[in-house]
């Protein structure tokens, strides 16, 4: 039986005993590099192009405000065998990153004497809780690039960790940063909204749940504009194209349009009660990295961990609806028994 009550998603995240937007409080967190110090950025994952190109942002000389409070100065390789864009990657960018002047060890536990904070930028999101568990446990404020987690239970055991050793942690997309985004949900001339349809690229990894590879900035995306609240999803699936549809409550609706064939991009517009508005253009990284670096300094994440734990339920329910042949799924259910599977893997 599909939970459709507000209740029902509510309890569900209680379930998950996800940290709510700076209701947990995060003091046992390392205070970092003292006043006047540079925080020292450490990174685990050198198999994507985001290490490059966020080192380059950060330790840009030319740097100011939050963004030239951080260097990046060690980074640990990692990469996955079973992935062709980890495996060939990692040698070209670890001697990229060598050649910046950042430090390379050889263990996540050197990474960590050297750094006060962490990026986690392993491409594959399935090693992301057992990479993450030192660093928690050394109490580093911890990013983790996308995917968060391979599994939605994963994700939900992370946070569940972070919670318990009172560690700050947040995961995005640089998508949700980008254009002026957020702020069309207080815009004006849209007035309240009342849904958005959105697209992006969406190519499949095997070893992942279908949405969690690319689709994630989409999805982003989506909730940047909705935020939590969704109750089904829905979804259509053909060799080029996925449409996932959610329901919000009070009846609000949103889609996600992933491209697989033709020209694929990433946009969409809002709904309101006053006017529709496009969503602007991508930005790129730099965003996302000033958002990085306020929340190093600051410890306060931007993205609430119960709304990145609903945005990873979404995709999951958007593959048990392809399992199931089109069928409306319930999040409640999806973050339910992610929750139990949660629970065994966070010792």
């Amino acid at each position: 039986m599909l939970f459709d009550s507000r209740l029902a998603v509510a309890a569900a995240c209680v379930l998950a005993c996800v940290s709510i937007g700076g209701l947990v409080p995060l003091a046992r967190a390392d205070e970092g590099a003292g006043e006047g110090k540079k925080i020292r950025a450490g990174m685990v994952g050198l198999d994507t192009s985001h290490c490059v190109a966020f080192t380059k942002l950060f330790n840009d000389p030319r740097a100011t405000g939050d963004l030239g409070a951080v260097d990046v100065v060690a980074a640990y390789p990692g990469g996955s065998d079973d992935i062709p864009a980890s495996r060939d990657r990692v040698a070209g960018f670890t001697k990229a990153m060598r050649e910046s002047g950042v430090e390379i060890v050889d263990s996540i536990d050197a990474l960590l004497a050297k750094c006060d904070v962490v990026l986690l930028e392993s491409v594959d999101g399935r090693p992301h809780l057992e990479q993450a568990r030192p660093v928690i446990a050394a109490g580093k404020p911890l990013f983790i690039d996308k995917p968060l987690a391979g599994s939605l239970a994963d994700a939900i055991a992370i946070f569940r960790l972070a919670e318990k050793h009172k560690v700050p942690v947040f995961s995005s997309s640089s998508l949700r940063f980008g254009a002026g985004l957020a702020e069309l949900k207080g815009d004006a001339k849209v007035g309240e909204v009342l849904g958005c349809a959105v697209h992006s690229p969406c190519e499949l990894e095997s070893h992942h749940p279908d949405l969690f590879w690319y689709g994630v900035h989409g999805v982003e995306m989506l909730y940047t504009i909705m935020g939590e609240g969704c109750e089904t999803v829905v979804r259509t699936h053909t060799d080029g194209t996925d449409v996932v549809t959610g329901t919000w409550r009070g009846g609000r609706v949103a889609t996600y349009r992933g491209i697989r064939g033709g020209k694929a991009d990433y946009g969409g517009a809002v709904y309101g009660t006053r006017g529709i508005a496009a969503i602007g253009k991508y930005e790129g990284y730099a965003p996302l990295v000033a958002e990085i670096a306020k929340f190093f300094r600051t410890h306060q994440p931007p993205v609430a961990a119960s709304e990145t734990i609903e945005l990873f339920a979404f995709m999951e329910a958007a593959d048990e609806s392809k399992r199931q042949g089109g069928k409306p799924v319930a999040i409640a259910e999806v973050i339910a028994r992610a929750e139990k599977e949660a629970a065994a893997r966070e010792e």
